[in-house]
């Protein structure tokens, strides 16, 4: 079980602080939340307790981890589909799982095929996204600021 202080990955929406646990009652019963504090955005996420188990919530990754990280974005990229919506629901069943490293070859794909042939806005927003979660896992892991993170993807992908 997850403790205040600790940093963890929320699959669709990027890796932050537990800043407390709360009680908070609704639709007349009380249950248990971890309050979480994210990096990006300045916003705070209450999670229940008892569902943690069910969505994919994990640690961050390590510094040595977020170096592997790092060295995906540079990687040629890989297969994907040519027609945009299923490649855009494999994507989203990408996020909701919540690997880093399939979520940084997301990115990676995404970005080259953004400059090769351009994306629709859909995709684009699905990347912009992604690139969000990617780098509040490597503030998380690396105790880095939201420029530097954003910085080291960019740089990474060619942006």
């Amino acid at each position: 079980m997850f403790k205040i202080g600790d940093k963890i990955v929320y699959p669709m929406h990027g890796a932050g602080t537990i800043d407390a646990i709360e009680k908070k009652e609704f639709l007349g019963e009380e249950k248990e939340y971890f309050i979480l504090k994210m990096p990006i955005g300045d916003m705070d996420i209450s999670i229940p307790t008892t569902k943690i188990d069910e969505m994919n919530i994990r640690d961050v990754i390590s510094k040595e981890e977020a170096d592997k990280v790092l060295k995906i974005l540079d990687e040629k990229p890989s297969k994907m589909s040519n027609n945009w919506t299923t490649r855009y629901r494999q994507n989203q069943e990408i996020l909701k799982e919540g690997d880093i490293y399939e979520i940084a070859k997301m990115v990676r794909n995404l970005a080259i095929l953004d400059k090769d042939k351009g994306l629709s806005t859909t995709e684009k927003k699905l990347l912009n996204r992604a690139r969000r979660i990617l780098a509040s896992e490597l503030i998380m892991a690396g105790s880095l600021k939201k420029e530097e993170a954003e910085a080291m993807i960019d740089e990474s992908i060619g942006l």
